[in-house]
């Protein structure tokens, strides 16, 4: 597996935004960042969220990305868009489900996907909320401190 990009992000953009608008709060384009066992991402907005949380981290398809991006003749918009927090390459991650696995020495477990909404058909395009459904990501739970860098 490798990793195209690591996304943090300090604050909420969609959650608690149901008929509101989105937050402003950036997403950070990392080099790495530090993987904290059953807490979640050092900086990022699901630190500590609530205990036993199934999405501590989440992890998204760069070959998802490419084609979302040609089905709907996107220009200009990045992965960070969808608002996963680590980008990868080379691995079907539906097949991690249920699953412990390890990266750079960092292991998780594979919780479930990670389920589009609606506001995707709003930051993304439309339709994508639908296009995204089995392809969305999948959350992890992690199981030991370490640190991810991008490869």
């Amino acid at each position: 597996m490798r990793i195209r990009h690591i996304f943090i992000s300090p604050g909420h953009n969609f959650v608690g935004h149901h008929g509101k608008p989105p937050s402003e709060n950036p997403t950070l384009d990392v080099r790495e960042a530090r993987m904290l066992a059953g807490r979640g991402i050092e900086g990022d907005r699901y630190l500590d969220f609530k205990d036993d949380y199934k999405g501590q981290v989440t992890f998204f398809e760069w070959e998802v990305y490419e084609r979302m991006i040609e089905k709907f003749s996107v220009i200009g918009k990045g992965a960070e868009i969808f608002r996963r927090n680590i980008i990868t390459e080379g691995v079907d991650l539906n097949s991690l489900i249920g699953i412990e696995f390890e990266v750079q020495g960092v292991r998780f477990l594979g919780t479930q996907e990670s389920a589009p909404c609606h506001w995707m058909n709003e930051v993304f395009a439309e339709g994508a909320e639908e296009a995204l459904k089995g392809h969305g990501g999948l959350r992890a739970k992690i199981l030991c401190d370490g640190v991810l860098r991008v490869s």
